[in-house]
């Protein structure tokens, strides 16, 4: 972490998380901060449901809530960005204070809520944007008072595939009450039919993205696993936020309710994606998130089974510059090590991590 960095976590870190967060995106508006020179380097490319990342790093959702900065992510030299998550109606979220810094952990619990400013706003930023360069994926999800929190997907892939390279149905966080119940069969059965029959008749085509928990039981991945299949849904995110608390340092802040993130998600989501690779087989797409906080990091989850992977807690621990010096640690990785592509690492650690479940 250069000593830029220490000076603005130090700034940032004396006002309370969610304030930080807003002062951040505000930051990026203006074209700060900057991050590491942007490493470009072929062997990083990666061609997946007929996107082609220049890098697999990308930023995960929940960050760029509304749509605001996707542009001034991809600056910082991530690969890809998704924004969201973005519900039809406007909604606060739940009540301050929400976001709880564990620093001890280098970790994160988050009861937000789905808190944004609604389809409208995020299309007509996304609008404005429409044929520029970068791949943005857009993360859509349910208000939490809807009569039909299905139909709020089928709105969501309706409104954003014009402007979306890949949609991401998220029915795995666990601060709205009753979402993750849409992970079990006879339900996700139900959302992915109608989702991609959506998509259908939307004026674009994206590929589609299910993001799932990473506390989820064997039988749970089973069926995920066979509905993702049957319904030709393109790829799966693992994971998003974990309820589990166990091993944390911080004990003041682990009572808090709301899912963590950060540094101790890191072994179990890649446990479940490694698990899901093994399920999905080897043509469905997987992007790996939880923990992610370095180079070394990233290449497990590429290892254990994932195409791409994203972060968002570890920036907050490691400053701006982190995905600049991943991408960069990536690429020396692929000169050591003599790879054509990075993707001669996929699944290389499949097996092991798998069993760690």
């Amino acid at each position: 972490m250069s000593v830029l960095d220490r000076i603005g976590q130090k700034l940032l870190f004396s006002f309370d998380p969610e304030t930080a967060h807003g002062m951040s995106i505000a930051a990026l508006r203006c074209g700060l901060p900057v991050g590491a020179t942007t490493t470009r380097d072929a062997r990083l490319k990666t061609r997946l449901c007929s996107l082609d990342f220049p890098n697999p790093l990308g930023m995960a959702a929940g960050y760029d809530k509304n749509a605001e900065v996707p542009d001034a992510l991809l600056g910082l030299g991530f690969g890809f960005a998704e924004v969201g998550t973005i519900t039809p109606q406007p909604q606060s979220g739940n009540p301050k204070p929400r976001i709880f810094r564990l620093m001890a952990d280098e970790a994160v619990i988050n009861r937000l809520g789905f808190n944004n400013e609604g389809h409208a706003a995020a299309e007509k930023r996304l609008a404005a944007r429409k044929g520029r360069p970068g791949i943005i994926g857009v993360n859509i999800g349910a208000n939490k008072d809807s009569a039909d929190r299905i139909a709020d997907y089928e709105r969501g892939v309706a409104r954003f595939a014009p402007y979306a390279s890949y949609l991401t149905v998220n029915i795995s966080s666990p601060n709205t009450p009753g979402l993750r119940n849409m992970q079990a069969r006879e339900q996700l059965g139900e959302l992915l039919s109608r989702v991609m029959a959506a998509r259908a008749t939307a004026l674009a085509q994206p590929p589609v993205f299910l993001k799932i928990a990473p506390d989820l039981v064997e039988a749970g991945l089973e069926d995920i696993a066979a509905e993702v299949v049957e319904k030709e849904v393109d790829g799966v995110i693992v994971s998003n936020t974990t309820l589990a608390r166990t091993g944390l340092r911080s004990a003041t802040m682990a009572g808090e309710a709301g899912g963590l993130s950060g540094k101790p998600l890191f072994e179990r989501s890649t446990a479940v994606l490694a698990r899901m690779r093994r399920l999905l087989g080897p043509q469905i797409a997987i992007i790996g998130v939880g923990g992610v906080d370095s180079t070394e990091a990233a290449l497990e989850k590429i290892r254990a089974g994932a195409d791409l992977v994203q972060l968002y807690t570890g920036m907050i621990y490691a400053g701006p510059a982190l995905p600049g010096r991943i991408v960069a640690g990536m690429a020396r990785f692929v000169e050591k090590e003599r790879l054509k592509s990075i993707r001669e690492l996929r699944d290389t650690g499949c097996a092991s991590w798998s069993e760690r479940l």
